[in-house]
């Protein structure tokens, strides 16, 4: 038996996959730059990629984390107290694509792009948190 998600949670679910999948690319482009052996070996703190967007994708997924640790929790509380609305499920759409979009401009060096992208997740975050605390 199995149980549809709620648009909340699908969402929350799919901004987490992507999340998880961040490092890939990083990894591979270590590999490429560092061979094998070295690239598998606990990474020395000095040993930066020499790939620009190898960098900028590393804090792209720290970000993503740090944020993920905001997300998660407005959308797990949403679900228990059974605040779910329309504007709800619509700002975990916009946060996935926005977080989607932080990640790209971020890793191509797109400044204020990227800093937009990172301020509508925000302002999604906050339509949850108050929508918990039933300001909207």
């Amino acid at each position: 038996m199995t149980t549809a998600l709620s648009t909340e949670l699908y969402w929350l679910t799919l901004t987490t996959i992507m999340t998880a999948l961040i490092w890939l690319p990083y990894i591979i482009n270590r590999l490429v730059e560092h061979s094998p052996w070295p690239a598998l070996m606990n990474p020395q703190p000095d040993l930066r990629p020499e790939a620009k967007w190898a960098e900028r994708l590393m804090r792209a997924h720290d970000n993503a984390v740090e944020n993920l640790v905001i997300f998660a929790p407005l959308v797990l509380a949403l679900q228990m107290t059974g605040s779910s609305t329309a504007l709800t499920a619509t700002a975990c759409i916009v946060y996935f694509f926005t977080r989607l979009c932080h990640l790209l401009l971020y890793t191509f060096g797109v400044p204020l792009l990227r800093t937009i992208a990172f301020f509508i997740g925000f302002l999604c975050q906050m339509v949850l948190a108050l929508s918990i605390l039933g300001v909207i």
